[in-house]
């Protein structure tokens, strides 16, 4: 009769956490750590990580440090519902280059008890908005801002300063394309 009055009681329940900042300031390797001890408690986890990043491994996500987990490679948003199967956990990692549909998604996953984590850039090289970021940051019940550090001057770092001349918004790469600087170094290089 109890569980008629109250079918949720008990249950548990979802939320949604977005680890964000400039590139190489400890995201994926926050993510990576947040689901190692997930699964040191025996739940069951899905890691997807987007078609477009190819950088360091095809099917795991792969931190600059070097740490890694198997991780499924997706192009789509929509994919991720079609291959979760009751896991407890979800995760994204630079989630920045998933299309907008992956805010329904981590809201319905979240609905269904699910703990959604996404690990990605909140700006772009130029210090705009990226992707789906903004949205996501909105809807998560918690967020962490983790920094790097600017190579020019020791401060936190504030962007990822592209050093090449590619101009779209989207360019994977590394230490070879991007560095971390803070808003004082980058304001004088920018303008």
């Amino acid at each position: 009769m109890y569980l008629e009055h109250f079918p949720m009681e008990g249950r548990q329940q979802g939320w949604i956490e977005v680890i964000c900042g400039s590139m190489f300031s400890g995201k994926t390797e926050e993510l990576i750590r947040r689901l190692k001890r997930v699964e040191f408690a025996n739940q069951k986890v899905l890691l997807f990580k987007p078609k477009i990043d190819n950088r360091y491994a095809e099917s795991a996500v792969v931190s600059h440090k070097g740490s890694s987990l198997d991780a499924i490679v997706i192009e789509k948003a929509s994919e991720a519902l079609k291959i979760w199967k009751n896991e407890r956990v979800v995760a994204f990692d630079e989630a920045q280059f998933f299309d907008e549909e992956i805010v329904q998604i981590s809201t319905e996953l979240a609905r269904k008890g699910v703990r959604v984590i996404f690990a990605g850039l909140d700006m772009d090289y130029l210090g705009k908005p990226f992707g789906p970021m903004p949205q996501l940051l909105c809807i998560a019940e918690y967020v962490t801002k983790v920094h790097a550090i600017c190579v020019s001057c020791g401060n936190l770092a504030y962007i990822s300063h592209r050093t090449v001349s590619e101009s779209g918004q989207v360019l994977v790469g590394a230490v070879e394309k991007y560095q971390p600087l803070c808003r004082g170094c980058y304001n004088k290089i920018a303008h």
